[in-house]
């Protein structure tokens, strides 16, 4: 096989993202471009992603991100052999302007477009920095909208989901909190900064589903969220100050202790030696000690992609798109359908 220069489509919620990759002949995925244009920004004083607000921001980024991915990595659009675009899960309009682009490239191009899993892309991510993922592997997903265990067995073929959260994901808890605390949105930085500063012991917040009738390998953050919010008001309440960062610290430790410690027991138990964490919140630095720490214990290889990789970009796109060129799969129609639920066990439509 000569190379191929596979070009990926990102816009299932708040960032457009353009990627671009080459496939060697010899199955290697090399990362030429990655460019990402945020509309966060227009969303703090909202508290969260306004969906109208979004899909515009896509309409209006696409095509200069489309031109800087290009540029960066020293191409034409003449030179893409293949495009790959999230097609499903995420915000209906912002994957519709995405899909919209892709097919429009496609056709322009007359080059095969591959509709791919935003969640699948997140896995995909982590082979930009660490190579192949073996045949099997645990992948713990953490962002804004997903908290989801995953057996891996492969990008092309075949991904499981083994657990998940039953309420809120991590990064919603993580923002909800930021907003009962005072702190900016989106949650998770000023959270994790703070918390540097905080004591992790000083609150005992719960842990959810940890009980020994739970589901094993689900998460529930929306009790936590709630517990902290019953902390601050009493504190308020009785005229007492907020400590912010010992409630940083403690609410993060008790998302990272349930996180790892539910990922590294499910690898434990279905045998499986190597497991990578990826999604936004992948890149919170008590979340990564904690995992290092107890994959070192269980000896389980962890693989984190860094952080530019964990948000969502289009490189991730391109590259599961790659991994669906090299494996021969039959690419998708121009009247490829976008799925706002689309479920993690579909990697292509």
């Amino acid at each position: 096989m000569t190379d191929k220069i596979i070009l990926g489509i990102e816009s299932s919620c708040d960032e457009t993202g353009v990627g671009i990759v080459r496939l060697g002949g010899d199955g290697a995925i090399e990362l030429l471009a990655d460019e990402v244009a945020s509309s966060v920004e227009q969303h703090v004083r909202f508290g969260g992603v306004v969906p109208e607000v979004a899909s515009r921001a896509h309409l209006e980024a696409m095509i200069p991100t489309m031109d800087r991915a290009l540029d960066a990595a020293r191409l034409s659009l003449s030179n893409v052999d293949a495009i790959a675009v999230t097609c499903g899960p995420g915000l209906a309009g912002a994957l519709l302007v995405g899909v919209s682009a892709a097919k429009a490239y496609a056709a322009a191009l007359d080059v095969p477009l591959y509709g791919v899993n935003h969640l699948a892309g997140h896995v995909a991510a982590d082979t930009l920095q660490h190579g192949p993922l073996p045949s099997e592997t645990l992948a713990l997903l953490v962002s804004g909208g997903h908290t989801q265990l995953l057996r891996v067995d492969d990008l092309a073929g075949k991904i499981t989901e083994i657990g998940s959260t039953i309420d809120d994901a991590a990064g919603e808890a993580y923002d909800k909190v930021a907003r009962i605390i005072g702190l900016p949105y989106p949650g998770g930085p000023p959270i994790d900064k703070a918390a540097q500063q905080g004591d992790p012991k000083a609150i005992a917040f719960p842990r959810g589903l940890t009980g020994p009738r739970d589901a094993k390998f689900d998460f529930s953050f929306s009790g936590l969220k709630t517990a902290v919010a019953r902390w601050v008001e009493a504190r308020e309440r009785d005229g007492e100050p907020v400590p912010v960062e010992d409630v940083c610290a403690s609410f993060q430790e008790a998302v990272a202790d349930v996180l790892t410690a539910k990922a590294v027991r499910a690898a434990t138990e279905l045998g499986i030696g190597t497991m990578v964490i990826s999604g936004g919140v992948a890149a919170n630095s008590r979340i990564k000690a904690l995992a290092a720490d107890r994959c070192a214990e269980a000896g389980i290889e962890l693989r984190v992609p860094r952080p530019r990789l964990c948000t969502d970009n289009g490189a991730m796109i391109a590259a599961l798109g790659a991994h669906l060129v090299a494996a021969g799969v039959r690419p998708s129609s121009l009247d490829l359908p976008t799925d706002p639920g689309l479920p993690v066990d579909t990697i292509y439509v």
